[in-house]
Parts: structure tokens; sequence; C-alpha cells
């Protein structure tokens, strides 16, 4: 489901795995390009080529949790050797050129199932891997303006509640992260980051650095900081851990990389780990092919592993527009190699975002539109969030939109990590009951593809993600902190309506930073003005009459009320002008 642009090889829904990313378009650009985002393959060693041979492939070689040795022996003893194993979870990745080297090892005593991971030879680079690039920095200006989508999904009005706590770490499991931004260094965990391409922990610092740009990306939506430049990310308090899970040249995410990166995440304490990517080389993974079936169970094991520590994961839904729940062929399949076009059913999986236990996250476009490219399926879909010309940082100091289902995942693991936040001790199972609980519900549009309820449909699952109500405002308002009216005010035409708050316990004024979130539901904006009115009467303005035949308002703004009284009772004044369009106030908000 990663769908990078990085040239050919990543072009959006072609080869590549990355879970949905349309071309980076930097507004700052890194004072040096990192050398990493070239795709060209990593140059071989003597060493490499000394251990390296041509047919190299690896395998999952299945067993039970517990001692392999046994069966470690047997692999040695048959051609093969253990590149990595995962005793915990009963899994070993082993390499071998020998062309009969699953059908022989199927029946030692002990194994339960083998399965390739490519189609292509293992690369030279396994054997000794160079370390990626550490970019040059460039530096940002002062100021970080409040981003749509931020706003969209009120992550704006929730930093002013709870950013996000420390002790809340997330894992990117991706394409690395350039941990020396500016608007990630602080904070980033370089103790608890790895690389896991080619299927073994690399701990050697900066090996978890990014060799595309998604990774980094994907970081900052989540985690960037809150430090008066460059951009803001969903949780800026909590702290980010880079699991580089992509292999150098190509950018891709096999089965191996994937359960070495879940299998750290829960060794090393990660709440929420962010998937934007499916497993290559196979789009979908079907249980009656032997060695995807392989694959399945691997990467199932750790998976459920990782959530047994305490660890959640969410994935991006992927950038086919394709129905996830009523599959019939996967013409991107195997993706390193010759893709060929064949016929699947329900009972192939896109993995990981299909597995039991994830988190599946769809796109919003603007709103509350389906992202063009976004894949649905009715019980597929968990929850949606932005995913469409997302701002965030990219490596060498730099910022840049990408659009996708990879770029909608991290506002949901944003969210996620509020939740964490807020609630301490809190289970995987709980963060994703929340998650459902908590998303605003958004309705089918007039498309006979999405089917379901408002409360739970094809396009959006449970809906689009609330950053507000996961730091636990819907409920239980911080006194003298926030304050909202969720009660609706109906906006007919030629009318004038005001929805009022009480502002209690805020010592003093205002501050000239108001945060005045509006959520109106209303046809043709272009028709309403839009006031804020203070206690004494006074009036500001923040909608006049613009955004022509756009639908709705909701958006955040800011107010110098610096020179107002905080107590009291605050409206928020709608006024239309024109027939034909009405609407409501459907809810407003207060941060002091």
């Amino acid at each position: 489901m990663l769908a990078a642009t990085l040239g050919a090889a990543l072009a959006f829904g072609a080869p590549g795995a990355l879970a949905g990313t349309l071309p980076v378009a930097p507004s700052v650009a890194p004072s040096a390009a990192p050398a990493a985002k070239a795709l060209a393959p990593a140059a071989v060693s003597a060493s490499q080529s000394a251990t390296w041979v041509a047919g190299t492939r690896a395998y999952l070689v299945i067993t039970a949790p517990g001692d392999s040795s046994a069966v470690r022996s047997a692999i040695e003893a048959n051609g093969g050797t253990v590149f990595s194993n995962f005793d915990a979870i009963g899994v070993i990745v082993a390499h071998s050129a020998s062309s009969g080297f699953a059908a022989t090892m199927r029946g030692v005593a002990g194994v339960q199932q083998v399965g390739a991971t490519r189609t292509s030879d293992v690369p030279a680079d396994a054997y000794n891997p160079a370390l990626p690039a550490n970019p040059a920095q460039a530096s940002t200006p002062a100021g970080e303006p409040v981003r749509a989508d931020m706003s969209q999904i009120k992550a704006d009005q929730a930093w002013a509640v709870n950013p996000g706590s420390a002790s809340v770490k997330v894992g990117i499991l991706d394409t690395g992260v350039d941990d020396q931004h500016q608007d990630l260094a602080s904070n980033f965990d370089a103790a608890d980051s790895v690389s896991c391409a080619y299927g073994k922990p690399d701990t050697r610092a900066g090996a978890w650095r990014d060799v595309d740009t998604h990774g980094t990306h994907v970081a900052g939506t989540v985690a960037a900081a809150k430090n008066g430049k460059g951009v803001v990310g969903v949780a800026p308090g909590v702290t980010i851990a880079a699991v580089r899970v992509a292999e150098p040249g190509n950018a891709f995410f096999f089965a191996e990389n994937t359960i070495c990166g879940f299998v750290w995440a829960g060794d090393h304490g990660f709440k929420v780990t962010n998937n934007s990517y499916y497993t290559d080389p196979w789009q979908f993974n079907c249980p009656d092919n032997i060695d995807q079936a392989a694959i399945i169970e691997g990467v199932e094991r750790a998976q459920e592993y990782a959530e047994g520590k305490g660890s959640l994961q969410i994935a991006a839904a992927g950038n086919e527009n394709y129905d996830l729940a009523h599959k019939t062929t996967d013409s991107a399949s195997p993706n390193d190699s010759t893709p060929v076009t064949r016929t699947i059913t329900n009972a192939c999986l896109d993995i990981p975002t299909e597995l039991p236990g994830v988190v599946t996250v769809a796109a919003n476009g603007t709103g509350v539109t389906k992202a063009s490219f976004s894949n649905y399926g009715q019980g597929v879909i968990d929850v949606a969030a932005p995913g469409s010309s997302v701002y965030s940082t990219v490596p060498g100091g730099g910022y840049g939109s990408k659009s996708g289902t990879s770029m909608a995942t991290p506002h949901v693991v944003g969210v996620a990590a509020l939740i964490a936040s807020a609630n301490p001790g809190i289970t995987p199972a709980e963060i994703r009951a929340k998650l459902a609980a908590q998303a605003n519900d958004i309705a089918c549009p007039s498309d006979s593809r999405c089917t379901g309820t408002t409360a739970n449909n094809s396009f959006f699952g449970e809906g689009q993600v609330d950053a507000l109500k996961a730091v636990g405002t819907g409920t239980t308002p911080p006194p003298g902190t926030y304050f909202e009216n969720l009660a609706d005010f109906a906006v007919n035409d030629n009318a004038t309506v005001e929805s009022p708050i009480a502002v209690t316990g805020v010592t003093g004024n205002a501050p000239a930073t108001l945060k005045v979130g509006v959520d109106i539901k209303h046809t043709y904006i272009g028709d309403l003005k839009v006031d804020l009115v203070a206690p004494d009467g006074t009036v500001y303005t923040l909608h006049n009459h613009t955004g022509g035949s756009a639908d709705n308002i909701a958006q955040t703004y800011t107010v110098d009320a610096a020179s107002e009284v905080a107590n009291g009772t605050w409206k928020l004044r709608v006024n239309d002008n024109a027939a034909s369009d009405t609407g409501k106030i459907d809810a407003w908000n207060l941060t002091f």
C-alpha cells in the first residue's frame, strides 16, 4: 500500500509498496539533497561480494515458538543459512541459493510452513548494509501556520489541552526517519530506533535514517514539534522512534522486514506503530499459495506478539480505489519481478492492514469527501483521516506535500497516541475501541460504491478521527481552558442565529491567541457572515461572505481578544444573507 513516487519504480499505484504517496513537492529545499533519495542500488563492497551468491532467496521457516535449534540445524544441513530468527514467535528467516531448499525443509520434523518471501534475489547489501546518508540540514524561518488537515481533525484545538506525553512512544515503520530534522530531533528516540531492512535488526547509529522521503513525512504528521517553525504534528509531545523496514534502492517492504519491525515494536515498548505500506512483493497474499500462506502466518504471529506486548498497529488501506471487501483480481504482483494478472478472492489479504487487530485507515479529501485514490470496503475500513496534499517534513530540514492513505494513517496514529497520553495504561484493544467511538460519523455520498450506514460504511468506516475527543474534552472539558457548545442551531435563509458559550474559571483577560473552532454545515458558504461576539458585545469577524459555492466551514480561527475579560457569555453569530441555501451551527468551541 505504499504507492510512493520517486520515479517509475514507485509510481502511484505501481510497484513499490508505499501505501499511498504522490510525489513530494518541497517548499523548503534541503541544503543538500539526501543521497538516499536516489533509487540506484547501493554499491556492493568486496566483503559483500565474497559472501553473496547469485540466486540467493529468502524464506520464512515457521515452527513452534520456543527453542528452534533443531530446525535451525536442519536449515544449515539442507543448503541454507539462518539469517535471523525470532524464537518467541517461531519464525526463522533463512537464505538459500538451492532451488529445492523450500521443498526439502517442508519435510523436516518440527517445520510447519516454509515460504519464499521474494521472487527476486536477496541483495548483496543484506550481508554488509550500507548506512543511509545523513543529509545536511536546511534552516526554516520562524512560523508554523495551522494546516487544514490539523484543523479538520481538531488537532489544533487538542494541543492546548494535551499535546501528548513523552512517555508514549510511537514507532514509524517505514523508509526511515531523518532524526536530525529540526522539527523531529527533539522528539526522536535514537536508543529504540533500528533498521529491520532484510529482516534482521541493525542497531548501528543512523541505520534507521531515511532511504526515501516517505518515512520522514509520516513522522512529521505524527509528532513534529510545536517549536514555532515548520509544521506541528497531531501529537507534538509524544516520542517517536524509527524502524526502517524499507530496503535501499527500491523501497521494498518484504515480509521478513515487517516481522522484524513488529517484534522490535513489542520488545521496545511502542504504544502505537504507523504502517503506511504493504508487504512486497504481493499486493494480496492468498492462503492457497504455499509461499504466501507462510507470509500471512509469519506476519500475523509478529503482529499478535507486538499487540500482546501492548503495541497497537495502524495501517494504510492503500491507494488503488479498490473495494477490499469484493476482491476479484490482482495485477500488481509480484512487484519485485514481473507482475501478472491473477484472480483472487476475499481470502487473499492485504498485509498488514487486513490482519486481525490492525486498524485500517482510509483517506478523506478536504472535508467529508472520499479521497479519489483511497481503497474502501464494508467491514474492512475502520476509520478515516485527511490524506490529500498533506504538508509535512522531508529529509534535510525541508517540507513538502504528499497525498495517499500513507498520509491519512499518521493522523490516526497521532490521535491514538493522544488517547494513550490521556489514558495511561490503556490497552491496544481499548485504543481501537476509542478510535471508533470518538470518530465523527460521515454519511455516504451519492456513490453506489459506498454501502452501510452513516455510523459505519465502506468509505469511512466509523468516521473521521477527532483529536479533541481523544484528549477527553468530548465529555469533560477542563475548566478554564476549553469550552464548547455541541447543540445544533439552524441557519435559515436571510436570518441571524447565535450560539452561546458561558466561560467561567478563567483568570483575567482572554489571550491574544484565542482559538475559535467553528463547525458550520451549510451549502454555499458565500452566503454567510460569521462573527465572534465577546461578553461586552465587541464583534470579531471570522468569515465574511467568502468561499462562494463551497460547502461547510470547519476551521479554527485565531482572535486577538486580549482586551476582553475572559469570563462571561461569548456568542458565535451567523448571518445568512441570501435565499435557497440553509444549514446549521453544528458545534463551536473556545480554547483559552
